[in-house]
């Protein structure tokens, strides 16, 4: 213990004597008194080190160290009270300044953004209430001084303030809930009115329900049995019902799962309560769209209590308190929860294995019969749901009953239970999926909505999933046995679908059903659908290759594949027919892609005579969709043929090279959206011409001056345009293959442009992943070399730094973040150093300031930022993070201003680049450290006279004040949610604390004394936005270096102007006297800065 001076020293470093605090508080005995007077005195020297510590430690981990060190002091505390001296009861007794500081370290941190420090916090906090406990022994706790202040204290802070909800469920515990009832009776409901905030809804239920079980609990002990229940019903159940009949969506959905399933479990007996008042009020609160209604409400109600056991549907239906009618209406209510509920009721149980009842099959199907087209996306999910735990009942529950079949005694029983034997309810189960599927397949035919083909397709998908099991296991129904031709086809024609989700649900569902699916394809079948999949794949609407696509994945697993299409279009190899190991899928997918490579590359040849012919007659991303699809099917660690797929990939490779030079022109033209002529006939294209001369864009690009039409097998070169006579409508003019006419625009090119340098980018990202992770000296077993993949890279580096379009530098992301991840991954020492390699040669770059340099200084930047986004978000998490270090010095230094004699472009890069940054989730608390630098450089690039600088800095803050404050999620101005405490706020980035106080210093420095002028100073907006987001601490009563009483002058004296100004000129018809009663009121108030910050906002 003497050893332990030490930490009374100040010489050593912060991280050292927090873990030699925590060393001596967990070596040391600090029960039964043996520590004596010196532990006494150690043990509260402890603790104002560690407060000291809490606030210059601020790395997350340290800060969730010190939190979990400060739980164990207080733990020990209470141990060393036990047997402690009188004099250690009254310095830790609620009124002590050690107290305090806690208490003080409890508000700033009960709200802090890692979950760790927030828990630990709670605990302190109920520790610290045991505490004080121990020290007043035998006193009347409810009655206690300190107690009372903090309730008092805790009800005053607004509700938005989770640790409010954790603090007041620990005092609970400590007096009582009829104690705090007593100074207000309108908490439960005030509480209830806050549920309609999810984030808040948690926290809310949870001191509800610590409140009503404590007031139950008092009134057990209190009164006599049956005497309380109304008392009880009335202050916690009426509110509740209330809300679900009149209460808005949002806050009647979460009372319902966070609130209603804590309340019938403390007391179930409040089912019958509920169902009561509601059933009374049923016919006449029927609800509407925007209400549940009492039957919404008691909907509602039954399915909470049956899905948590609370309640036999049966038993209520044969009693006659709830009718079969009264469920239908549920079942077709305008309220669409209200039909979800009603559909919960019947397919969530407590128990997967009870018997689905013939009452429940013929509801459900009367549920199916209206609900498939439901447009809400969130409503046909629950649907779904729903109906997948009902599958999953009638497949367990009839497990059970084919081997209670086997058992006659238990058979009985269940004879006595359902009153049928089981055979009987397998044959209604089977009657019943029958019906079901055939519904589903009903409404999927041609033309029927997206809405009704998702919710069919998804329902279906999870009866082949739930109704497989192995072979030789009774089963009660098979998907499988229900197919025939025509419902194949019925699947097959959703991939003509639109909506690309439609095509992925019958794609998985005819995976789930391939044996039957391809056994029913003939093979002139197999041929017409091969040849519609090739087709499809050059069609000038994008979706159609999508389409293509699944056709050809889908079509890959038919084995006689080759024979009837394939051998018509591609020389036949008969060594792969010998070659007996190989795999059906992998046959087919090399030779659909050679076949696809072969088409593709005759059309790039095309293509570099004339883009515009291609962009018409043959885009060619429709080919490299379905080659990258088709590589998505196959198992790369298991292939045969490893050879030919070598051959394969370094064609792939060298044909995206060459696409990507065909379209490159389009997509990096400074302006490649170029003009859209959407009118094709000559005469307008003459007066095109005319308007294409006055505005040309900056790079002088062919494919945009003049708007062309394509004659196919005409000679008639463009400058013999102007003599043709105007046609009324060229697609009216098809009058043959010779004669046919093919119109052009801009649009059409560009479209062609772009989605191909999507599709080569996510082709050579896939590409990438075929390196293997083991890669040495000798010549690589992988299908693609670490020469490829270098080049491939260079690639990526080229056209995102260099493409001005945002749909193809998007996606040459994705294609280049595969990349990047990889790279991570690998092994080799050169290629796992390239990423950061990439990273220093783009961040010289931007510092050269070169006007030779190619990189897009507008655009925001264009494809920078993505490249860098890309080489920073695949680093390893878990790691040092050197690349995100480095790249946030160097671009935080450039973010700063600069001379003015220097090049700007560097600043903007910069700028424009950490704004991408702070966005990027993936980055997660890594970036939090360089936050308050970001908001340095936007404020201060806020000020620059250069108009790029100002427009950068401007997106770079409000990326910031999202990422700290978090997502707005309302219109009201006045709301304290995504603000914190002043306190808070600063106690996370304590740099800003003089940063602001300066520059609002500076800010009311620009004001003319003496003839009251009032001068806008440039960064007077966003300093008043960041102040306007924070509110007084629970202590800021109390000293703090951290107070946010100094800005209070600034903004006092910058408010007065504003409102003398504005009252000279007569804008607000606000009088002097009227100005001066407001500044008053704002001043007094517990929240004045910041309505003094309101006000002069407003007044700006």
């Amino acid at each position: 213990m003497r050893s332990c001076g030490v930490l009374c020293t100040p010489q050593l470093p912060g991280s050292v004597l927090l873990f030699l605090c925590h060393g001596a508080l967990a070596m040391l005995d600090w029960k039964n008194g043996s520590m004596g007077e010196n532990g006494e005195k150690l043990l509260l020297d402890i603790a104002s080190v560690l407060l000291s510590l809490s606030s210059e430690l601020k790395e997350p981990s340290v800060a969730t160290s010190l939190s979990r060190i400060l739980v164990i002091w207080t733990n020990s505390a209470l141990a060393a009270l036990v047997s402690g001296s009188p004099d250690l009861k009254l310095k830790l007794n609620g009124s002590s300044d050690i107290i305090g500081k806690l208490l003080e370290y409890i508000y700033t941190h009960w709200d802090h953004p890692l979950d760790a420090i927030r828990h630990q916090t709670k605990l302190i906090f109920k520790n610290l209430l045991q505490i004080h406990q121990t020290t007043i022994g035998g006193s009347n706790g409810k009655s206690d001084p300190f107690f009372a202040r903090l309730i008092k204290h805790l009800l005053s802070l607004d509700w938005h303030v989770k640790g409010k909800y954790t603090s007041l469920g620990s005092l609970v515990e400590c007096v009582g809930t009829e104690n705090i009832l007593q100074l207000d009776r309108t908490i439960p409901v005030r509480i209830l009115d806050v549920m309609s905030d999810q984030s808040l809804a948690p926290y809310a239920s949870d001191l509800l329900e610590t409140m009503f079980t404590n007031h139950k609990a008092h009134f057990t002990l209190s009164f006599q049995k049956g005497t309380w229940i109304d008392q009880w019903h009335n202050i916690w159940v009426s509110p509740l019902l209330v809300i679900l009949c009149e209460g808005n969506h949002d806050q009647t959905t979460y009372i319902i799962d966070y609130y209603l399933p804590k309340l019938l479990k403390c007391n179930p007996d409040s089912l019958s309560y509920m169902i009561r008042i509601l059933q009374a009020s049923s016919d006449a609160n029927l609800g509407s769209c925007s209400t549940r209604g009492a039957l919404g409400a008691l909907m509602a109600c039954l399915r909470t209590a049956r899905a948590h056991g609370h309640l036999e549907l049966s038993n209520i239906m044969s009693s006659g308190l709830v009718s079969t009618e009264c469920i239908k209406q549920g079942l077709v209510h305008q309220h669409s929860q209200v039909c979800i509920d009603a559909l919960g009721l019947l397919c969530e149980t407590h128990r997967t294995t009870e018997i689905v009842s013939l009452e429940e099959m013929q509801l459900i199907q009367f549920f199916m019969l209206y609900n498939l087209n439901n447009q809400s996306p969130s409503v046909r999910q629950q649907i779904i749901s729903l109906l997948r735990k009902l599958f999953c009942r009638i497949q367990e529950s009839s497990q059970v009953l084919y081997k209670l079949e086997q058992n006659k005694t238990k058979q009985e029983l269940v004879e006595k239970t359902t009153k049928m034997p089981p055979l009987r309810i397998l044959q209604q189960y089977k009657d019943f999926m029958s019906s079901v599927c055939a519904r589903l397949f009903e409404v999927l035919f041609p033309g029927s909505s997206h809405p009704t083909r998702f919710c069919a397709l998804s329902i279906l998908e999870s009866i082949a999933e739930i109704f497989s099991v192995p072979k030789g296991q009774a089963q009660v129904f098979q998907l499988d046995q229900e197919m025939d031709s025509a419902r194949v086809q019925t699947l097959i024609q959703c991939f003509a679908s639109t909506f690309e989700e439609v095509k992925i649900l019958a794609f998985r569902l005819l995976m789930k059903l391939r044996d039957v699916a391809l056994n029913l394809q003939g093979s002139e079948n197999l041929d017409l659908l091969f040849q519609a999949a090739i087709d499809l794949s050059t069609s000038t609407k994008p979706y159609d290759c999508v389409t293509a696509s699944y056709l050809l994945n889908f079509l890959v697993y038919h084995k006689g594949l080759q024979h009837i299409c394939l051998g018509k279009r591609l020389e036949h190899n008969s060594q792969l027919d010998e070659n007996t190991s190989v795999s059906t899928v992998e046959k087919n997918t090399l030779a659909v892609i050679k076949l696809l490579l072969v088409n593709i590359e005759e059309e790039i040849f095309q293509a570099k005579k004339s883009l515009l012919q291609a962009a018409a007659s043959f885009p060619m991303y429709g080919r490299v969709h379905c080659i990258n699809g088709a590589l998505q099917q196959l198992p790369f660690n298991n292939l045969t043929l490893v050879a030919e797929w070598k051959e394969i990939v370094t064609r792939l490779i060298l044909m995206s090279y060459s696409l990507s030079a065909v379209v490159s022109p389009v997509v990096q033209s400074s302006s490649p959206e170029g003009l859209i002529p959407m009118d094709s006939d000559p005469e307008s294209a003459d007066r095109l011409q005319m308007i294409l001369h006055e505005i040309q864009p900056q790079d002088t690009n062919d494919y945009f001056m003049q708007a062309k039409i394509l004659k196919e097998h005409c000679k008639e070169g463009s400058e013999r345009l102007a003599d043709q006579r105007p046609m009324k409508n060229t697609c009216m003019e098809m009058r043959g293959k010779d004669r046919q006419a093919c119109d052009v625009t801009a649009q059409m090119v560009l479209v062609c442009c772009w989605r191909s340098m999507k599709e080569v980018s996510l082709l050579l990202g896939t590409l990438c992943k075929l390196l293997p992770s083991q890669t040495t000296s000798e010549p690589s077993e992988g299908l693609i070399t670490v020469e490829q993949v270098k080049n491939i890279g260079d690639y990526f580096k080229h056209h995102l730094l260099q493409s001005r379009h945002r749909g193809a530098f998007e996606l040459a992301y994705a294609g280049f973040v595969q990349l990047t991840e990889m790279l991570s991954r690998c092994n080799s020492e050169s290629l796992h150093k390239m990423p950061e390699r990439w990273l220093s040669c783009v961040l010289e770059e931007i510092k050269s300031c070169d006007p030779s340099s190619t990189l897009c200084a507008t655009r925001r930047s264009a494809g920078i930022p993505f490249y860098i986004q890309a080489l920073l978000a695949s680093e390893p998490k878990k790691g040092k993070t050197n690349l995100l270090k480095m790249a946030m010095k160097e671009l935080i230094s450039l973010a700063a201003p600069l001379n003015e004699s220097l090049s700007v472009i560097p600043q903007v890069h910069a700028l424009n680049i950490l704004r991408a940054l702070y966005r990027d989730t993936r980055l997660g608390e890594n970036i939090m450290p360089y936050v308050a630098d970001g908001i340095k450089a936007s404020i201060l690039g806020f000020m620059s006279p250069v108009w790029a600088v100002r427009n950068s800095s401007t997106l770079l803050f409000s990326a910031l004040i999202t990422r700290i404050f978090g997502v707005k999620r309302e219109k009201d101005e006045n709301s304290k949610k995504n603000r914190m405490t002043g306190r808070e706020f600063f106690s996370r980035f304590p740099s800003l604390y003089p940063f602001l106080l300066k520059q609002l210093e500076v800010v009311t420095s620009t004001l003319n004394s003496e003839t009251e002028e009032l001068k806008i100073h440039p960064s007077l907006f966003l300093l008043l936005l960041i102040l306007g987001r924070l509110y007084p601490s629970p202590m800021d009563g109390s000293h703090s270096a951290l107070s946010i009483a100094p800005f209070v002058p600034f903004i006092i004296r910058r408010t007065e102007y504003c409102l003398q100004a504005s009252s000279s000129v007569n804008k607000t018809g606000l009088s002097r006297r009227n100005s001066s009663w407001a500044f008053e009121e704002f001043l007094f108030s517990s929240s004045g800065i910041f309505r003094l910050v309101g006000v002069e906002l407003w007044l700006l």
